[in-house]
């Protein structure tokens, strides 16, 4: 799961402004979405909020729908874990 607290947080309207879209328009992509890609969204006091990262993955993911080229989805805790310990045998080789 995503940590947004962690990420640059964007209003939906500050977004708008950023990309040069209307303000609806990102409201459809966190509602609807494009390409059955939807924008990752979450509430803070009743009001709604994405992340320069998650648009970032939203792009990618529609695009990637949008020409028929699957981008990577996110990796299982196996995956994670497996690359964890790579890495540390990685280092532990190197005397880090």
């Amino acid at each position: 799961m995503v940590d947004f607290l962690k990420e640059r947080r964007l209003s939906l309207t500050e977004l708008a402004r950023q990309e040069g879209v209307s303000v609806p328009t990102p409201w459809r992509w966190s509602n609807r979405g494009v390409k059955g890609v939807v924008l990752e969204t979450f509430s803070i006091g009743g009001r709604r909020y994405t992340t320069q990262e998650a648009f970032q993955r939203f792009v990618e993911r529609s695009t990637a729908a949008a020409t028929g080229v699957t981008a990577p989805g996110p990796r299982t805790n196996r995956q994670r874990e497996a690359a964890i310990r790579k890495a540390e045998a990685e280092l532990a080789k190197a005397g880090v």
